[in-house]
């Protein structure tokens, strides 16, 4: 079931109205349960009863890490119970067929053929980030940092909530718990606030992602092109708008359908192509999973503190497996490695220049130049079928490779790309320090008037084609 659907908008109608019953707190809450396994189901109704299972596991095991919390050899092993059985779900699902082919390819490399069936495996949509929601609550719990809920169904409702639940923003347990303690009463601004979200984030997706970029980035990166250096640039640049436009699409859907129940999900972009470094750019790019994987995964590695070595491994670790997390391809482990080595490479040389000259307009311009490039640069091993794919669209990308096409694209997709681009940056860095919100409620009534009314009308005519938003295969 898509935001971009009309199915979905009749779920949701049906969703709010049912919620606004005169019932008591509790029954709503059941509604919310309810209606979350149904839009689940209707992806793929047998991997419901794998969202049940996580669920089931995280919170039993919890409850024995804080029965155990005295006892450190015990509430490990209940840990480890929630890690294998989690992380045993995700490998199977995810990275079963790539971990098959490699091996393959490696006895093949030294002269032994094997040749299995390769499994259909479906990928239930939405693992990832469910999985990674149910571990932070019980890895915080064995941390320490709080006590085991006391409800069950505030719990299920928190795994399975269903704005959010099958691409994020990646919520922490004991951010939205508390939200399910007291009734929601929802006002008029509330709402009004929430399908203006929801109204933006389609906009994103439906009109910018879908309608203008994706055309020009599928022309330029199917298989058989081979573009020249301008049209490699136009392909690469139009995905980096796609991704973004498709991606904060759905989280501001998802944040916006929250808001109009009443509840609160965090931020998941910030701007992130006016960022002043690599480090300050996943700050601003899905910041929900950058923060998980620094709290859960970096900090556990050590983080920063044994030494610059262990640091430099540290910050390697948790970027590849970041990139693995986004799909079973060495595409994607590159990717995050690329990052990872961008993320290093700024951290020395911010330390060879002095603070005081860090905040210089130059040196400001520059770190934001060179930063949305090297974003640019890595999307390619993102986007790419194939290593080798990547590789020749970063040769032509830098004028090594001569096109065997005369022209790919036509001078309306190059205009259109470099015009939707600059748009996008311009926007960036004029609110690079700004929320939405505050944005929205500086802004005259007509104005707002006026953006959602463009926005609806861009939707309702321009005929793009439907697609699927692109982290939902993660």
């Amino acid at each position: 079931m898509l935001f971009n659907s009309y199915t979905f908008i009749l779920f949701f109608i049906a969703v709010f109205t049912t919620y606004q019953l005169p019932i008591n707190w509790s029954k709503k809450k059941y509604i919310l349960l309810f209606s979350s396994y149904i839009f689940y189901s209707a992806w793929n109704p047998p991997f419901v009863f794998l969202l049940g299972i996580s669920t089931a596991v995280d919170w039993w095991t919890a409850k024995k890490i804080f029965q155990h919390r005295h006892y450190l050899s015990t509430k490990r092993h209940f840990l480890l119970i929630s890690l294998l059985i989690n992380l045993g779900f995700l490998g199977f699902f995810k990275y079963s067929n790539f971990l098959l082919h490699n091996f393959i390819y490696v006895v093949d490399k030294i002269g032994i053929t094997f040749t299995p069936a390769i499994p259909d495996i479906i990928l239930p949509v939405g693992i990832s980030f469910y999985t990674f929601q149910t571990l932070s609550y019980t890895i915080d719990i064995y941390r320490g940092k709080g006590k085991p809920w006391h409800s069950l169904l505030d719990y299920a409702l928190y795994v399975s909530f269903f704005p959010q639940l099958v691409a994020g923003p990646i919520v922490r347990a004991f951010s939205f718990l508390p939200q399910c303690l007291a009734p929601k009463r929802v006002s008029g601004d509330q709402i009004a606030w929430g399908i203006s979200l929801i109204i933006l984030g389609l906009f994103e997706k439906i009109v910018v992602a879908d309608g203008l970029l994706a055309p020009v980035a599928d022309t330029v990166y199917a298989v058989e092109s081979y573009p020249g250096l301008v049209d490699a640039w136009c392909g690469t640049l139009a995905f980096t708008g796609q991704i973004f436009c498709d991606f904060a699409g759905y989280s501001t859907c998802a944040i916006g359908a929250a808001k109009c129940l009443g509840f609160d999900l965090p931020e998941n972009f910030r701007y992130p192509y006016a960022s002043l470094g690599f480090r300050d750019f996943w700050r601003r790019w899905h910041i929900s999973l950058s923060f998980w994987l620094r709290d859960y995964l970096y900090v556990s590695l050590g983080g920063n503190r044994r030494g610059m070595a262990r640091t430099c491994f540290n910050v390697m670790i948790t970027m590849l497996l970041g990139g693995l997390w986004h799909g079973a391809s060495w595409t994607f482990v590159i990717w995050g490695g690329v990052h990872a080595f961008l993320i290093l490479a700024e951290h020395l040389i911010r330390r060879c220049i002095p603070t005081d000259y860090q905040s210089g307009l130059f040196l400001t311009s520059a770190a934001g130049i060179l930063t949305f490039a090297g974003v640019c640069i890595s999307w390619t091993f993102f986007r790419a079928h194939s290593i080798d794919q990547a590789a020749a669209m970063l040769q032509a990308m830098f004028g090594f490779r001569l096109p065997v096409n005369e022209s790919i694209l036509i001078t309306t997709d190059r205009v259109i790309t470099i015009s939707v681009i600059s748009i996008m940056i311009f926007i960036h860095w004029l609110l690079r320090n700004r929320s939405l919100k505050e944005v929205s409620e500086n802004a005259p009534w007509w104005i707002r008037s006026i953006g959602i009314g463009i926005m609806l009308v861009a939707m309702a005519t321009f005929s793009g084609e439907d697609r699927a938003f692109i982290y939902f295969q993660f």
